[in-house]
């Protein structure tokens, strides 16, 4: 995917969307900053803070150095999707220069081994990782802090300008299949890549159909480089016609977390966080879940994967409140080239001073005294290890005690809940089931009428993006 890599690059670069140094390339490489300002103020913001900080991320000041990851979701990982390419471009008064791109096996496998960390302790376990390499860095749900952790790696390795980059910018194929529902299909040697088929032809003729057409294994990713003029040449002839509808995309991918990005210059995290761009683990007051699967060497499995996530709480006799947070995995796949069985290790964030019960399912750790669990980012999490078998469907079933102040709240009569999604996951199914143990007043949003009138609050949706739900109980 490496020269993938270089095509969404300067597709985003062109379009100007992301705050945290991507605002608008010029077709002739003639970028002015009255041009920047023009368009960004038109598109973006007017606010002389964000537009100076624009400025700043584009290099006019001095040159800007940017990490971009290649996130790819059909091998889900806790911050996007396992980074197997990367590509490092400098900014420099608007204009790209791309420095280095490559696959993230070639860094990690010449890096210095002695410097590396032991890994986390799942992929130690469940994938025979030795080392805490580059390609594995985004283990934190919150990509701010797996991009901290990729910039780190990176310098350990000696990447390329590892010392002078200042942001990370993460993507997922799905953004490239979106724009082929815009561009249209392409054809390169012969064959057709349209937005239903990309990511998955793509994957076979790098991995096995270069030898059909008699290329050697050197040569597997020629059909990147054709792949991405022609894409390129589409994009460049396509982008300012098609404006609006490249604008609406990018936006989309951004707020679905498809594209997300992390800047270490504070002005424009500031943007990032305040547009929703970052990723990171939101702080909320009100109860809070969020699941992350982590593909455990199940080659591209995740693309054939069908998740919903089911949430109750349930009061008790104690004044307490259960809650159950299960996922169902249905893996439609076969054992195949690219699917197998669906391993994944699997974590759920929930508040501060949520206590576990128990969690059920095909796990491998026990389900009482020895489960994982940890403090991040002022998140309660616990983690287990599932499988499902392709052709089959799988649970997992955490049970916990809401925190204090969550049960505090219902007493109060005020509930809120925020549903974030995990990054470069699509839609996976939302279903509520809430008894508070007394009657709803009123809820945003609201349920169907035929649920109305009782102690619970019951709602279907998808994690497309995050969710918020506010609900008022009477007294």
């Amino acid at each position: 995917m490496r020269k993938i890599i270089i095509g969404l690059a300067i597709f985003i670069l062109s379009l100007g969307i992301i705050a945290g140094g991507l605002y608008f390339w010029y077709r002739t490489g003639n970028l002015q900053k009255t041009i920047v300002n023009e368009v960004v103020k038109k598109e973006i913001t007017s606010n002389p803070a964000e537009m100076s900080a624009i400025q700043e991320v584009l290099g006019f000041s001095q040159p800007r150095t940017y990490l971009l990851l290649f996130l790819n979701n059909t091998e889900l990982r806790p911050g996007g999707g396992f980074i197997g390419e990367y590509a490092v471009i400098q900014v420099d008064k608007g204009i790209p220069h791309i420095l280095k791109v490559e696959g993230t096996e070639l860094l990690d496998n010449y890096a210095p081994q002695d410097v590396l960390p032991a890994p986390p302790a799942p992929l130690a376990e469940y994938v025979g990782v030795k080392k805490w390499g580059f390609r594995d860095s985004n283990w934190s749900p919150d990509f701010p802090s797996s991009s901290v952790e990729s910039m780190k790696l990176f310098r350990a390795e000696n990447g390329t300008s590892a010392n002078q980059i200042d942001s990370v910018i993460g993507f997922t194929p799905t953004v490239l299949e979106e724009i082929l529902k815009i561009t249209g299909p392409i054809t390169v040697d012969g064959k057709e890549y349209n937005s239903e088929n990309f990511t998955q032809q793509l994957e076979y003729e790098v991995e096995f159909g270069y030898a059909q057409q008699g290329l050697d294994f050197n040569q597997r990713k020629k059909v990147l480089s054709d792949l991405t003029s022609a894409m390129l040449s589409k994009i460049q002839g396509d982008v300012f016609k098609n404006w609006n509808a490249y604008f609406g995309l990018i936006q989309e991918m951004l707020a679905q977390k498809q594209i997300v990005a992390y800047s270490s210059y504070p002005e424009a995290e500031n943007i990032l966080l305040a547009k929703g761009w970052a990723g990171e683990i939101k702080q909320t007051a009100g109860d809070y879940i969020l699941w992350v699967d982590a593909n455990m060497a199940a080659l591209k499995t995740d693309k054939v994967v069908t998740r919903t996530l089911s949430y109750s709480i349930a009061p008790t006799s104690s004044d307490r409140f259960v809650g159950t947070l299960k996922m169902d995995y249905q893996n439609n796949g076969t054992f195949s080239q690219f699917t197998t069985r669906y391993r994944t290790y699997a974590r759920i964030y929930v508040p501060i001073g949520s206590r576990f019960i128990s969690v059920s399912g095909d796990i491998k750790s026990s389900p009482t005294s020895t489960i994982d669990q940890g403090i991040e980012n002022d998140k309660q999490w616990f983690g287990a290890f599932t499988s499902i078998e392709p052709g089959k469907t799988g649970e997992l079933k955490w049970q916990f005690y809401l925190a204090p102040e969550i049960a505090a709240q219902i007493k109060n009569n005020s509930y809120s809940l925020l549903a974030q999604k995990q990054i470069g996951t699509i839609a996976s199914g939302l279903t509520l089931d809430l008894d508070f143990g007394k009657p709803i007043l009123s809820a945003t949003p609201g349920e169907l009428p035929a649920n109305y009138g009782d102690n619970k609050y019951m709602f279907q949706t998808d994690l497309r993006v995050d969710k918020d739900f506010q609900i008022k109980l009477k007294e």
